[in-house]
């Protein structure tokens, strides 16, 4: 477990960088990954994927496969990563506050 502090906010985080407590997401772990992400503006579509990431996890505990993702998104595979670089697992997941996930997302 490490410690990482932004803007004045700490956070808790494991080894890859994710956040331990989903119950601390807010609006600087929001700015702080769009830094590490390379993400200029949080765009509606930044939004609306992250969204569906937290409503899937608040539901099921867990971050939807890809296809789900994209299914549930409408968007394709290509332009989630347009959105997030290092993918809907690492970049998105990471974004939306929830545990790094264990499968294929």
């Amino acid at each position: 477990m490490a410690t990482l502090e932004f803007n004045g906010k700490t956070f808790e985080i494991d080894e890859d960088g994710f956040l331990l407590d989903y119950g601390m997401y807010n609006e600087e772990w929001v700015k702080y990954v769009q830094t590490q992400e390379g993400i200029d503006e949080m765009t509606d579509e930044h939004w609306k994927l992250v969204q569906v990431l937290q409503d899937y996890y608040e539901k099921n505990g867990i971050a939807p496969m890809v296809r789900v993702l994209s299914k549930l998104t409408k968007f394709k595979l290509k332009h989630i990563y347009e959105l997030f670089p290092s993918g809907p697992g690492k970049g998105a997941c990471k974004m939306a506050g929830l545990p790094k996930p264990t499968g294929c997302v």
